[in-house]
Parts: structure tokens; C-alpha cells; sequence
């Protein structure tokens, strides 16, 4: 038998109570009156993090009486950058404008992301710049299969934005672009976050673009919806997804920030199961129903359409199960 002996002493000693992550830390984040950068604020201030950021709405959170620090910094002027890193360990690079205006789109977005990275190089202190890009930058490929799985390695063509003049991912594109070339040129340690449509409560006073394609279903300006998918993701996780790659010491490249895909349908279909207060987009055929027309089902339409394109040879059949909830459908 083994007996253990405490030390008196170590055991009458209170546990030391541990610092949190980020005490100590000094990080910058741009843009931080936006969505994904207040949410990120607000992790970081709850982490033990002195933050630098740039609205005063953020007074409000947790810890930023202590730890928050005001300051403006514009993208195109780079000494308010230079004075907003001075002294940071780290850097969120979340600031972007959000426009199809070349002008206004593609230059601050380029030259804000030089300035930043050329900032936190002067300053000797930053240990790491992460930077969020968008999905847009990953996407925009006219050429890319729908049998591809998307992920890090795919890049939007820049060609083809041009061509449909998606300015907003084309400048998200060449702004990521640019970082990697200005970090790797300048020895900087950068970490890129590409979050796709963002969604989840707002801490700033504003609607913003994401905040508004919910919002159009609900309120009644969106009629329709477009057919398509679309993958979505809280912004808690986004913000989240930053403070990781920024702790993380293994971190690096870029990183696809991603819950699931769902088509528009669905998200609608979702929206009207949880808020049913608030009234469909709807159609009357009542006047032919009192004509005596008894209208097929929606549902047995799509699946004897899809069972005549088969016996026409134009799809190929298939061994799949019907669900359920489709058994009544006619074969």
C-alpha cells in the first residue's frame, strides 16, 4: 500500500485564481462598429484583453470601461492606423466597406489592408494580424464543378467578378490577396477568416447588409426569393473563429468560417415555422376553386414531372427510397 502525505502548508494555501487568455494583451481591431468586429470586441473584452477599438457603442460591453480604448482610424490615412496599432500585440483587420462601387469598394479595401499590415510591422510588438476576408473571396467561380467541396484552397476568379461586376468579392479577393503578398513581403504572422453570409443578434445600433436579408422576409419587402443556396453562420461563431486563429500558436492560412448551406427556401421555411405571426406571401385561387377545380398537389406535380423527365432518357433513374412524409405521392 502507498500512502501520500500532504503538505500541511500547500494544502491550507488558496488556489491561485488563473488570469484569463488575453491578460495583459493589448489587440487592435478595426472597423470595430461592425457586426462581426462588436461581437469580437466583446469576446476579447470578456477574455481579459485591453482593446483598441473605434465606437462608442461598444462603452456598453462588459470590461470596456477598464479595457476598452477609444480611437479613430481611418484606411486610407496611415498614420491614424499606425497610432491605432502602436503598442498591440495583435491585430483584427475587420474593417471593409461594403459597396458594388469600384471606387469605393476596391482602393480602401486594398490600400487599408497595406497600411494595417505595414503598421503592425513598424510597431515590433504585433505577434499576429488575423484578417477577415469574406466567401466571397473563395466562390466566384464560373469554372468550379458543383461536385467540388469548397474549402480553403479555392479562390474566387477575379476575371470573372470584373466581368459581372461584383466589385465587393472582387476587392475581398485582391484585398486577401494582398495581405498574404504584404505579410509574407514584410515578415508579418497572418491568419485570414472567411466567414460566409453572417447572421445572429446585432450589438450595433444599425442594420447591416446580412442583418437585412433576414429582415426582408419578415417585414414584407422581399415578394420573392432568389432560387439558390447560400451558406450561413452565427456571427458569435465568426467572432469566435477569430480569437481561435489569433491563440492558437499553430494557426495559419486562411480558414473558411461556415455552419451549412441551405437554399433561400429553406431559410424562409424556417423563418415562417418560428415567427408564424408574421403573415406568407400569399395567393387567392378561390375563384376557381368555386368553378368546381380541384387543384393537383404541388408535390405529386414535382414528382411526376421529375418521373416524366426520366422516361424521357432527359435524367437518369435512380434507386432512392421515397421519404415518408411523400408516400402518398402517385408512383
Amino acid at each position: 500500500m502507498t500512502v501520500v502525505v500532504a503538505d500541511d502548508a500547500a494544502a491550507a494555501a488558496p488556489p491561485q485564481q488563473q488570469l484569463p487568455p488575453g491578460h495583459g494583451q493589448t489587440v487592435c481591431v478595426t472597423g470595430a462598429a461592425g457586426y462581426i468586429a462588436s461581437w469580437l470586441v466583446k469576446l476579447l473584452l470578456e477574455r481579459g484583453y485591453t482593446v483598441k477599438g473605434t465606437n462608442a457603442h461598444l462603452k456598453a460591453l462588459d470590461g470596456a470601461d477598464e479595457r476598452l480604448v477609444l480611437c479613430k482610424a481611418d484606411l486610407l490615412d496611415y498614420d491614424s492606423i499606425r497610432t491605432a496599432v502602436d503598442g498591440c500585440h495583435g491585430v483584427f483587420h475587420t474593417a471593409s466597406p461594403v459597396t458594388d462601387d469600384p471606387e469605393q469598394m476596391v482602393e480602401p479595401a486594398v490600400r487599408g489592408t497595406e497600411y494595417v499590415i505595414k503598421a503592425a510591422a513598424e510597431a515590433g510588438t504585433v505577434r499576429r494580424v488575423v484578417f477577415t476576408s469574406s466567401i466571397g473571396a473563395v466562390t466566384m467561380d464560373p469554372n468550379r464543378g458543383p461536385d467540388v467541396v469548397v474549402d480553403e484552397s479555392c479562390w474566387s476568379d477575379l476575371e470573372f467578378c470584373k466581368k459581372t461586376k461584383n466589385w465587393y468579392c472582387y476587392g475581398k479577393a485582391v484585398a486577401e490577396q494582398e495581405a498574404c503578398k504584404e505579410a509574407e513581403e514584410r515578415g508579418v504572422d497572418l491568419v485570414v477568416v472567411n466567414p460566409v453570409l453572417v447572421v445572429g443578434p446585432l450589438l450595433q445600433p444599425t442594420v447591416n447588409a446580412s442583418a437585412l436579408h433576414i429582415l426582408k422576409y419578415l417585414d414584407g419587402s422581399a415578394k420573392k426569393y432568389a432560387n439558390a443556396v447560400q451558406a450561413y453562420v452565427d456571427v458569435r461563431d465568426v467572432a469566435a473563429a477569430h480569437v481561435r486563429v489569433f491563440e492558437a500558436p499553430e494557426a495559419s492560412g486562411r480558414y473558411l468560417c461556415a455552419e451549412r448551406v441551405l437554399h433561400r427556401e429553406d431559410v424562409v421555411h424556417i423563418l415562417g415555422k418560428l415567427f408564424p405571426e408574421y403573415p406568407p406571401y400569399q395567393m387567392s385561387n378561390k375563384k376557381l376553386q368555386d368553378l368546381g377545380l380541384q387543384f393537383i398537389p404541388v408535390s405529386d406535380s414535382l414528382y411526376e414531372t421529375v418521373k416524366s423527365l426520366q422516361g424521357k432518357g432527359h435524367l437518369p433513374v435512380l434507386s432512392k427510397e421515397i421519404p415518408e412524409e411523400l408516400n402518398g405521392v402517385p408512383a
